[in-house]
């Protein structure tokens, strides 16, 4: 009877822990299917960019749209961007007519004859500084303005005039079509049109022909003073700094431009945006020697005219 009893216990035992197994089993898979249905939402997947973008313009402005551009394609490799320079009148001219998505330039499209600057947008990317620039055995690191201006067009032909060595000056100029030319020109000529010289389209070659030919005085951005293969001149004894610049005690520097036909839209408007991101703005400027919109504590219109923010 004892036997039969605990039988009939292990029996009733048996048929409890088969329900409970059942029971428990449905219970884990509704639990693991509603957990699954939650950890695993839908995402919208970000659109990956590809194509094609062609950029040309201020030589001023070239090496930092190119080294902007290396970064864009190395987080985008299915991009290919294509920056040329030729002058702010040529990036213009380019954009207008649609043979390029971005022309960038040193000056308002409202400054170039011929451009029909109400149908291009402007997108100030950074501010460029701009000074004369000398072969380093001229002998001299600072010029008057009015001197300045009078080597330009002609009237001081020998560095001895203003202290520098027993040398004829030799005059580097850009062509009429570009931008870092009008903004010297304006700025630190006060409008006085330079006398003939060497003319040449490339900062590059400029800066190559000064530094090879004795005498030779040009101009050039900040941004290629990157050795001392020629010598920045300070005018009227005030630095060509950033600093000086953004303060809006130098007088020569200029908006960066990037303009677009219409609104900026596809690849055109997402490397426009990139151009304004934190990364480029804050670490790809400084050490391209260009300086942040956003640090300007004057400001200045199409006509030139400068005030303070």
């Amino acid at each position: 009877m004892k036997r039969l009893k605990n039988l009939s216990l292990l029996t009733l035992l048996a048929a409890v822990m088969v329900f409970m197994a059942a029971c428990g089993g449905g219970t884990s898979n509704e639990k693991t299917e509603g957990n699954t249905s939650k950890e695993t939402p839908k995402t919208e997947e970000k659109k990956e960019l590809s194509g094609s973008l062609s950029i040309s313009g201020s030589s001023a402005m070239q090496p930092l749209v190119a080294a902007a551009a290396e970064e864009f394609m190395a987080q985008n490799p299915k991009v290919d961007i294509q920056v040329q320079a030729g002058g702010s009148g040529t990036g213009l001219s380019q954009v207008a007519e649609g043979s390029v998505q971005i022309g960038n330039s040193d000056v308002f499209a409202e400054e170039k004859e011929g451009i029909p600057a109400d149908q291009l947008v402007d997108h100030q990317v950074a501010v460029v500084g701009m000074t004369a620039a000398v072969n380093p055995k001229v002998g001299i690191k600072d010029i008057k303005k009015e001197d300045l201006i009078k080597v330009f067009t002609g009237k001081i032909t020998n560095w001895k005039e203003l202290g520098g060595k027993d040398q004829k000056i030799v005059l580097v100029n850009r062509p009429d079509s570009s931008g870092t030319r009008a903004v010297f020109n304006k700025f630190a000529l006060d409008g006085a049109t330079p006398a003939e010289g060497i003319t040449e389209d490339s900062s590059n070659t400029v800066k190559k022909i000064i530094n090879e030919t004795d005498g030779a005085i040009g101009y050039l951005a900040f941004s290629y003073f990157t050795d001392d293969t020629v010598t920045p001149l300070s005018i009227d004894g005030v630095e060509p700094t950033a600093e000086n610049v953004q303060s809006g005690k130098f007088p020569v520097w200029a908006y960066e431009h990037s303009y677009t036909k219409g609104e900026a839209t596809d690849l055109a408007k997402a490397f426009l945006d990139f151009m304004m991101s934190d990364d480029i703005q804050n670490n790809l400027l400084d050490k391209q020697g260009y300086l942040p919109v956003t640090k300007m504590q004057v400001e200045r219109d199409a006509k030139g005219n400068q005030k303070n923010k």
